[in-house]
């Protein structure tokens, strides 16, 4: 009797698959991925192995890796919408393992954040915002320009980093400039909050009756980048002062945490807003520490120009 392997060998079909299947082996063994695994796991993966798994080999070829040739969340072309494969040996078996890629990741943390803090909100022109758009047309803006590019392109979680004071009149481009690094470090997967804080600081208020105080202000503490957005518009008291903002800016002092702020007031003006509190009360020692940790925190630069919100 003939054998079944012979037999099945004539019929044009089982030819065709065979055909098919060989292909497909050659085009999963010749992928640098594939390559990369099988030399990782030499004396592990065999022969049989790889044929056993062709398919889920196949799979994890199929999809893309670190977000390569993705331009945003909702145009993944992943099996799973962002997540990002990788290999796995149990036994003679290799599983795809699917875990979230770095867009998903960012995704999951500006989520978290705008459910935390309502005055993430920010206008949709500065949620937007990129370096290539910014004016360069005066000296203060060059040397605001210059140096968040160095930041956004130089960041370092490991290095002890400054970040910027940027201030000047209504509508030259402060809340811009800070947009524009936090979407080029988001491009390196570098998260960052920015917090508007007149409403910032009213939100907190209202937090002391709903027992989230505390989770919003460790989330202001903590974030990798903080962007503290129009300092001194807001209505100061004693306590937004003390406990909130001084709290936040001790914190990241001691933790080496780079932290941003935009103002109409330079320095000494900012000091003088931070002296009177609503009740009129004049605390100029607090008001000085206050600026101590900002001016430890940050690099001023004045930005000037048209106001570019009626041009």
């Amino acid at each position: 009797m003939e054998r079944i392997n012979k037999t099945l060998s004539r019929l044009p079909r089982w030819t065709a698959l065979r055909s098919r299947f060989d292909k497909l082996k050659q085009e999963v063994l010749e992928h640098p991925d594939i390559q990369a695994f099988i030399r990782d796991n030499e004396g592990i993966v065999t022969g049989k192995m790889v044929e056993a798994n062709l398919m889920k080999l196949y799979e994890y070829i199929s999809q893309t890796k670190n977000c390569a040739d993705c331009p945003d969340l909702p145009h993944c072309t992943n099996m799973m919408e962002g997540y990002e494969p990788s290999l796995a040996i149990k036994g003679q078996m290799i599983e795809v393992h699917y875990k979230p890629c770095m867009k998903k990741r960012l995704y999951e943390e500006r989520r978290k954040t705008e459910r935390l803090i309502k005055s993430f909100y920010v206008p949709k022109e500065i949620l937007q915002a990129s370096f290539a758009d910014f004016s360069l047309d005066s000296p203060g803006r060059i040397d605001a320009f210059e140096y968040a590019e160095k930041f956004a392109a130089e960041f370092d979680p490991k290095k002890k980093m400054k970040g910027l004071f940027l201030y000047g009149n209504f509508g030259v481009g402060k809340s811009y400039l800070l947009g524009a690094i936090a979407n080029h470090l988001a491009e390196k997967g570098v998260s960052s909050l920015i917090v508007y804080v007149p409403e910032f600081f009213r939100e907190m208020k209202q937090s002391l009756g709903d027992q989230t105080l505390n989770a919003k202000l460790e989330l202001a503490k903590n974030a990798r980048i903080l962007m503290l957005d129009d300092i001194g518009a807001e209505s100061m008291s004693s306590w937004t002062r003390d406990e909130i903002l001084g709290s936040i800016l001790q914190y990241r002092m001691h933790e080496h945490l780079p932290t941003f702020f935009s103002s109409n007031f330079d320095f000494q003006s900012l000091e003088h807003h931070l002296t009177y509190s609503q009740r009129g009360e004049e605390e100029k020692m607090k008001a000085k520490r206050i600026m101590e940790r900002i001016k430890y925190l940050s690099m001023p630069i004045k930005l000037d120009g048209p106001n570019r919100r009626h041009m």
